[in-house]
């Protein structure tokens, strides 16, 4: 590793996501995309960044009771962070779990819930944390490598 690739990302922006704003969902994660695509990522990971940002955006609207993501840079990577105000997530196994969806019918009538959100989040990453505590929210910290 070189000492560029070695360096902490430095804060780049951080964005708020409403609850349950299903009209406004996805804005953040287009914000993020732009953001990073004026920086000059190649398209592989802004790809992997934008559904990385998406799923977790989408999982703030829906459960997360409202939040934020913060983007942070380095010449090596791009770490997301998402924090939310919500439940947490009870089974976080269970949840990681391709199909497993805890989807309201509402959610799921508007073409959302089909489970794959965090299975996304995870296939997309190189490095994925996730923080849950009942009643305390969720924190989930993803990184994408640059390649």
């Amino acid at each position: 590793m070189t000492p560029a690739q070695d360096q902490e990302p430095e804060f780049l922006h951080a964005f708020t996501i409403a609850a349950h704003d299903f009209a406004g969902a996805g804005q953040v994660s287009i914000a993020v995309k732009n953001l990073l695509k004026e920086v000059g990522f190649s398209a592989q990971c802004l790809r992997r960044v934008a559904i990385v940002a998406f799923e977790a955006e989408m999982n703030v609207v829906m459960y997360g009771g409202g939040g934020g993501m913060s983007v942070y840079l380095s010449p090596a990577l791009v770490r997301l962070v998402v924090e939310d105000q919500g439940p947490g997530i009870p089974d976080l196994d269970l949840a990681m779990q391709e199909g497993w969806s805890t989807a309201t019918p509402e959610m799921r009538e508007m073409g959302f819930g089909a489970g794959m959100g965090l299975p996304n989040i995870k296939r997309n990453s190189d490095r994925l944390a996730i923080h849950t505590s009942p009643g305390r929210g969720t924190k989930l910290v993803a990184e994408i490598i640059l390649t």
